[in-house]
């Protein structure tokens, strides 16, 4: 063996267990291996996970927060409108720069496997450029995927169509869209066709923002579904955050959610954002920002967790911890009953991987040795603590290491070290 993580706590098995890698691969999981390794890490119980997946993200915009002005609404459609200024200025080099520094946040907080949106309402398509040199330099350690996101819209923006079929030319995994913020509702139709279309011509996933508003007239989810179903896309389209479903009528959404479970249709919510840029136009009472995400889990549809920006116009706070996504959601997503603590962190492992289309990915024996080693004996301690991530393991190597702070107290004449736990 190259690697042992010795007394791992492990999601849905009892008791402690070792896991062995050679190589890259995860080569035996058993309470006591008897083999010896090059290195042994010694977990004393805390969890062991598969790497977490950031599975919404904008490389391209991370990190300019206040740059050319700070978001004073606090609005999705002034982030919008201050990104469209910065896109003016950005530069081959200043996207490497800014991605790769995010890229490094995350993978401090175990996350091997990432997929960027990146703006390709630009003629030069300056940042895609940058990120497909980003995705060649750093595949030994990430998994990158793009994601060809027209933020200005495919027909509201000149020669968006064209721009999107370069774009696919030049290399993207993924096909996106952002029909409720094209000008009218044709347009709008017109941009869900045309994403899916290329998606099967080109044999690409299909991710699109879809129905991020609080207007419950918008429904272009339904579309989306429908041409998943006559494309025979099943299971490769994801719809990310679809926020206007909180305020469908029930009758609506019942119907809807039928026809997403139909096409398997993945869904990503964006806790973190939209927690803060959703429900800007109510008064009292001020509606939460997200899907229905209880409900569409109950009918069996996939759903998982984004971070989706850090420090932009959008939101001017994170720092890439995937965690602190699923923390907000469990409060804002009244998700705090037992069993759905404990399967939260599927959100940004097994769920957002499924989302992904990542093979090789699981803990299990033959399967890569991309792993998180939590300071945390439970998946609803590492979600309650935003517990460090121990160890990082990518691809059989442990490629990023935090050594967890640690707290005492003078209680009763004596120092006591607390770690939170009971």
């Amino acid at each position: 063996m190259d690697l042992i993580i010795r007394s791992a706590t492990l999601q849905g098995r009892e008791g402690r267990h070792d896991i062995g890698i050679r190589g890259d691969r995860i080569a035996a999981i058993a309470p006591g291996l008897p083999e010896r390794a090059a290195r042994e890490i010694d977990a004393a119980g805390d969890l062991v996970t598969p790497a977490l997946v950031e599975i919404h993200i904008h490389l391209d915009a991370v990190l300019t927060v206040g740059d050319p002005r700070h978001n004073r609404s606090g609005s999705l459609f002034e982030g919008i409108e201050i990104w469209g200024e910065r896109v003016k200025s950005l530069t081959h080099e200043d996207v490497k720069r800014r991605a790769t520094t995010a890229l490094k946040w995350m993978l401090a907080h175990g996350v091997t496997y990432v997929r960027t949106h990146v703006d390709v309402c630009d003629p030069t398509l300056t940042a895609l450029q940058a990120l497909l040199e980003v995705r060649e330099e750093v595949a030994e350690v990430i998994t990158l995927q793009i994601v060809a996101f027209p933020q200005q819209g495919i027909y509201s923006f000149p020669d968006g169509e064209a721009l999107m079929a370069r774009a696919v030319e030049m290399g993207v995994d993924v096909i996106g869209g952002i029909p409720h913020y094209e000008w009218t509702r044709e347009y709008g139709e017109r941009d869900v066709r045309t994403a899916l279309r290329l998606a099967a011509e080109y044999d690409r996933l299909a991710d699109l923002h879809c129905d991020e508003t609080d207007d419950d007239q918008s429904r272009f989810l339904e579309l989306v579904a429908a041409e998943t179903i006559r494309l025979g896309l099943q299971g490769r389209v994801t719809a990310s955050h679809t926020t206007a479903m909180h305020s469908y009528n029930n009758a609506y959404a019942y119907r809807l959610i039928r026809w997403m479970r139909h096409a398997g249709v993945h869904v990503i919510t964006n806790p973190l954002d939209n927690a803060v840029l959703q429900g800007r136009f109510d008064a009292y009472p001020i509606r939460r920002g997200f899907t229905r995400v209880k409900e569409l889990l109950a009918n069996g549809i996939n759903v998982c967790i984004g971070h989706d920006s850090i420090m932009d116009p959008w939101y001017p706070l994170g720092v890439g911890d995937p965690l602190q996504a699923c923390f907000v959601m469990v409060h804002y997503g009244h998700m705090s009953g037992r069993d759905e603590l404990e399967t939260m962190l599927d959100l940004v492992t097994t769920r957002a991987a499924a989302c992904f289309g990542a093979e090789e990915y699981g803990l299990e024996e033959g399967k890569r040795a991309d792993l998180v080693l939590f300071d945390a004996p439970t998946a609803v301690d590492a979600v309650r603590t935003l517990a460090a991530r121990r160890a990082v393991v990518s691809r059989g190597r442990v490629v990023a290491e935090t050594r967890p702070a640690r707290s005492t107290v003078r209680w009763q004449g004596r120092e006591e070290e607390v770690r939170f736990l009971i």
